[in-house]
């Protein structure tokens, strides 16, 4: 990165997947992002952002839900304004959660899953989810603040195993090498 570059401004997450197979339950995965403060960047999150919230200045939010996959294209759709996020929060993870309504369901349980990440017209990260096919969740991006300021986009899919609740406490954990 050179001096004059203020690194991530406006990302887009986009997820998809098919719908359940005919007389099988929806499946339902969620876009979920959690905000960090600088003072404990892998603690608990400052807050949350999931279906029906967004964050509290409204940098971090939904464009589209969806509870079935019958979408056209991308089923859910995120949006993150780093460049306008509060200098106090250092870093934002994304990830990805199977709601677990009538039936346990993983990725590998899920039709034609996919996740692209983007700024303005360029694909940051496409991921198929077939690395965690035993997962629940998973995280999908991290945004973590350099000493400058700028935003850096950090890549790799890390599952999850369990409930979505507990997902979003943890998501943002270090992670053992």
């Amino acid at each position: 990165m050179n001096g004059l570059s203020k690194g991530m401004g406006k990302v887009e997450v986009a997820l998809r997947w098919d719908p359940s197979p005919a007389g099988q339950p929806p499946t339902d995965l969620d876009l979920v992002a959690a905000t960090y403060p600088a003072d404990d960047p892998h603690g608990a999150p400052a807050y949350v952002v999931h279906f029906d919230s967004r964050s509290p200045d409204g940098t971090i939010y939904l464009n589209r839900d969806s509870k079935d996959g019958k979408g056209f294209g991308f089923d859910e759709v995120m949006t993150l304004e780093l460049e306008r996020l509060d200098a106090r929060y250092s870093r934002v993870v994304v990830g990805v959660a199977i709601q677990q309504h009538t039936e346990d369901r993983s990725f590998g349980d899920v039709v034609n899953p996919g996740l692209r990440i983007r700024e303005g017209y360029t694909d940051l990260a496409a991921e198929d989810f077939a690395g965690v096919p035993g997962a629940t969740a998973a995280t999908v991006a991290e945004f973590v603040r350099d000493e400058s300021g700028a935003w850096e986009f950090r890549a790799g899919v890390h599952g999850f195993e369990g409930d979505p609740a507990t997902f979003t406490r943890v998501m943002g954990t270090a992670r053992r090498p």
